[in-house]
């Protein structure tokens, strides 16, 4: 699962809003060269002529045993907190009050520093930046998370092509593919208007090699158009939610649909259950593999073919802190993550809010004969499924509150045409803001009585777990329930 559909491998970028009216107006021979060109740019920024060496690197260290990641990591963490603590305005100035109080500690030690909060990251996103470099040169990534707290990530052309370089190894050529081959992939840029009813919900992007799917419109009565426009662009895999892509394998198993010849099937952004798993596996007919990943490139994962999903260590240094205390190997704790790739913008101890546990390191080495540590259950960041009117599913809100001062949001759906919206906020909106939720939200849902509501902190569940959509229908109000 990765927290950002978007990334894991996003393949589309991001469009501002006056942009995507523009874009969403054009014809849709135009809507694919405007995805194409935007592809190419894709393709200049994640790939180079280093790509197949980091691709080849990252394949060799797979076989590097605990031993080898843990001289790796002592000599890199040390050196990579000193130039934090001295060239990063936050961390710099941190350790200047602390040294002001008589804190001697040493900030190459990792333990001697705090953990870092999403808000603190949120409210002032350029104190993160590292000050040597340029920052016009910098690649501004904006991300809403799992929780509705957006965050704002600069990125390093040398950044983006490390950390693609990962994903072309462990997430395409694990599984037998790689950039070159042609895929589709069902994802959350509004490459179509709200209001469209009519296919194509999709665009075919040339430059990216990929058949871009919206999840905001699969409709059921037009999901055989979807699989033929799949079949049409010789997609050889298939990447997409997991939510929308066993909504996809119901339906076709439910209508025995034909389904194109894949040869993998990939999630993202959300975990997957073992009935989801043998859904889509008999669906497809070809292997589904979950992975992992954030935007802000702390922790990533792949599943082997033996169905281990194996941590990607060159990305940091992970803890799992259950109330700051470590916890043992196999027990759950929230993941707190050091990243190494992400030099330009650093998060150090940062609380990803994600719920997890590690294999042990004396573990029995997996089938797979890869030496990469292991994940070995999540708990957490699993969210409900909203069903609409029109038979869709919904579960993606975050453009609802782009470019708005929310800290954190809630989408409630207390009936089939009734959604409460709730926000902490760091400041009042304002009724034109307001308005610009509330249309935002019609744009996803269809008519629909939008409630906004404000409140300091969004209660959490008994387990103390944030949920950023939930479903209060009975299932005897659903439309369907696929999900």
């Amino acid at each position: 699962m990765g927290k950002n559909s978007s990334h894991g491998e996003r393949g589309y970028g991001t469009m501002n809003s006056r942009v995507t009216c523009i874009y969403q107006a054009l014809p849709y021979t135009f809507r694919c060269l405007g995805a194409s060109l935007w592809g190419y740019h894709l393709r200049m920024l994640r790939y180079g002529p280093e790509t197949e060496r980091l691709v080849a690197e990252a394949l060799e260290r797979e076989f590097w045993d605990a031993s080898q990641w843990k001289a790796w990591r002592d000599e890199k963490l040390p050196d990579f907190l000193e130039d934090a603590a001295r060239k990063v305005p936050y961390y710099r100035a941190m350790w200047e009050s602390r040294r002001k109080q008589g804190d001697l500690s040493d900030w190459r030690d990792l333990q001697n520093w705090p953990t870092l909060s999403k808000e603190e990251v949120r409210s002032n996103p350029q104190a993160f930046l590292r000050e040597s470099g340029r920052r016009e040169t910098l690649y501004l990534e904006s991300t809403g998370g799992t929780t509705g707290t957006p965050l704002k990530l600069w990125q390093s052309r040398d950044t983006l092509r490390e950390w693609y370089a990962l994903f072309e190894a462990r997430w395409r050529r694990w599984y037998g593919v790689s950039r070159h081959d042609r895929w589709a992939i069902i994802g959350a840029q509004k490459i179509v208007g709200p209001a469209a009813r009519k296919p194509p919900f999709w665009v075919w992007n040339a430059g990216s090699n990929q058949l871009y799917i919206s999840c905001y419109h699969l409709f059921p009565e037009f999901i055989p158009e979807c699989l033929e426009a799949v079949r049409k662009c010789r997609a050889v895999y298939l990447l997409g939610y997991t939510s929308a892509l066993h909504f996809l394998a119901c339906e076709i198993l439910e209508r025995n649909l034909t389904v194109p010849p894949l040869k993998v099937v990939i999630t993202n952004a959300e975990p997957v259950s073992p009935s989801q798993k043998a859904a889509m596996e008999k669906a497809f007919r070809c292997p589904v593999r979950e992975t992992y990943g954030m935007s802000e490139m702390g922790a990533a994962a792949g599943e082997c073919e033996k169905g281990v999903l194996h941590l990607w260590p060159e990305t940091g240094y992970l803890e799992v802190l259950e109330q700051g205390v470590h916890v043992p190997a196999g027990q759950i704790g929230e993941l707190i993550t050091t990243g190494f790739i992400h030099r330009d913008m650093p998060l150090i101890r940062y609380e990803t809010g994600d719920r997890l546990s590690l294999a042990p390191e004396d573990a029995p080495p997996c089938a797979c004969g890869r030496k990469l540590p292991a994940i070995r259950a999540f708990d957490g960041r699993k969210h409900d499924v909203l069903s609409l009117r029109d038979g869709r599913k919904v579960w993606y809100f975050n453009p609802v509150f782009s470019g708005l001062p929310v800290r954190e949001s809630q989408i409630v759906q207390e009936k089939l045409d009734v959604f409460s919206v709730v926000m902490n906020c760091s400041r009042p909106l304002s009724a034109e803001e307001e308005q610009a939720v509330i249309q935002r939200m019609k744009n996803l849902t269809g008519p629909a009585l939008i409630q906004i509501q404000y409140s300091r902190l969004i209660p959490r569940g008994s387990n103390g777990k944030f949920r950023a959509v939930i479903s209060r229908m009975s299932k005897d109000e659903a439309p369907s329930d696929k999900l």
